[in-house]
């Protein structure tokens, strides 16, 4: 059994979080090889199954990469599946989820194209610092912490003005939480909690990816946020193999949802136990029911 694990062309030196992986899938008698996912000289025909892992590039070709991810899913099993993959890329996803009842920061949503009196919708949410990132994107790109100040309204204005003409963007309270508690991440591996992480930004950052100098660690869910985060995970459409359900505390102390990762998460398998071995398990079991 050969099993695709679809990466991006310019991973850095320094990604080993899927090691674990590997090798569980190693020891489960798979194959495994890792081409980019616009490596148009790759046959995914050759492979028994395809899964989705660090494919970091594709917010700035969501189009072509939603492309390839619906022809690959044509001839071999995607993991996790395509509408999926389509629905979780952009974060309007998240509104979805807010229909349903689940308690995301709060967001005042911009479509490309539309102009937002900053200033003015500040004010009336009592917002004294905001945060701004595109609908589309990971690692931080394009994002902005900003105080309710002249000289930090016209930056933001700036941003906005530039990234508008052109795609859509999140405006939301700046939850001061992630520079002390950090983010916390509940990972589902087939269904079921596998473990949980706390990610951490340097002093004065509100990053906390790798990139950045952020750093994670292992963390034990209390109750309800344990409660919080199966009550999301069952609210996933559809079969999925992994999920990565991101909070942060808001200012009052209620937990938010900060992002709901389907695609191309870091799963934190240096954390979790056997996690990696129930994924490699879970993955050979689906391919041999196919």
């Amino acid at each position: 059994m050969v099993v695709a694990l679809a990466t991006c062309s310019k991973l850095p030196n320094w990604e080993v979080d899927d090691s674990p992986l590997h090798a569980a899938l190693s020891r489960s008698g798979v194959e495994v090889v890792h081409p980019a996912w616009d490596d148009a000289s790759f046959d995914w025909r050759s492979c028994d199954a395809c899964l989705i892992r660090t494919t970091w590039d594709y917010q700035d070709r969501r189009d072509e990469f939603l492309d390839w991810a619906r022809r690959v899913s044509s001839v071999v099993p995607l993991f996790n599946d395509f509408e999926l993959v389509r629905w979780n890329t952009d974060k309007h996803y998240l509104r979805d989820l807010e229909a349903l009842g689940v308690g995301i920061v709060p967001t005042v949503w911009i479509e490309a194209g539309e102009t937002v009196d900053l200033r003015g919708v500040l004010t009336d949410r009592g917002w004294e610092r905001a945060f701004l990132k595109p609908v589309i994107g990971s690692t931080s790109r394009e994002t902005l912490r900003f105080e309710a100040s002249e000289a930090g309204l016209s930056i933001a204005d700036q941003h906005l003005d530039r990234l508008l003409a052109s795609e859509a963007m999140m405006l939301q309270p700046y939850l001061s939480s992630v520079e002390t508690e950090g983010e916390l991440s509940a990972i589902w591996i087939d269904g079921e909690f596998t473990h949980s992480v706390r990610k951490r930004a340097v002093p004065g950052d509100y990053r906390v990816q790798d990139d950045f100098g952020g750093r994670d660690e292992p963390a034990v869910l209390t109750e309800e946020e344990l409660d919080r985060a199966r009550g999301i995970a069952e609210k996933i459409e559809g079969e999925w193999l992994y999920a990565r359900v991101d909070f942060l505390r808001d200012d009052s102390g209620a937990l938010r949802l900060s992002e709901l990762e389907l695609v191309e998460p870091s799963l934190f398998f240096r954390h979790g136990g056997h996690a990696a071995d129930r994924l490699a398990s879970a993955l050979c079991r689906r391919l041999e029911r196919e």
